[in-house]
């Protein structure tokens, strides 16, 4: 499977941006997705996963109460909505495809095999 990653830019703190995942080559499945970013001279981080059913979510502490993570099964997309934008949410923004059928919502990088190829956000103050 093939992920693209789309929907970066620049925004004023405070402000949303909303991220989509496409999957192409073949279907997301039953199969998490997540969501991680890289900051400029840090590790990649863990930012949020969802489950194959939609249903089951989980957040890193930073983003919790302001992102959430939509998938829409049928047309083969998951989003991430990220409101109440902060400066230190700069980063390039990465999707992923679960390693496991039937995974939850993972959060460690070891739990993913494909991955997209980044879309930069950049939050001005």
């Amino acid at each position: 499977v093939q992920l693209q990653a789309s929907g970066g830019g620049l925004v004023q703190a405070g402000g949303s941006l909303r991220l989509s995942c496409a999957a192409s080559g073949r279907t997301f499945g039953p199969n998490a997705v997540g969501w991680f970013r890289q900051a400029p001279g840090k590790e990649r981080e863990f930012v949020a996963a969802v489950g194959w059913t939609g249903s089951n979510t989980r957040y890193s502490d930073s983003v919790k109460g302001r992102f959430t993570i939509p998938r829409d099964n049928a047309r083969n997309l998951v989003y991430l909505q990220m409101n109440s934008l902060k400066p230190e949410d700069t980063a390039v923004y990465y999707c992923a495809s679960g390693r496991y059928t039937y995974g939850g919502a993972a959060t460690a990088l070891k739990e993913y095999d494909y991955w997209g190829q980044g879309t930069l956000v950049t939050v001005s103050s």
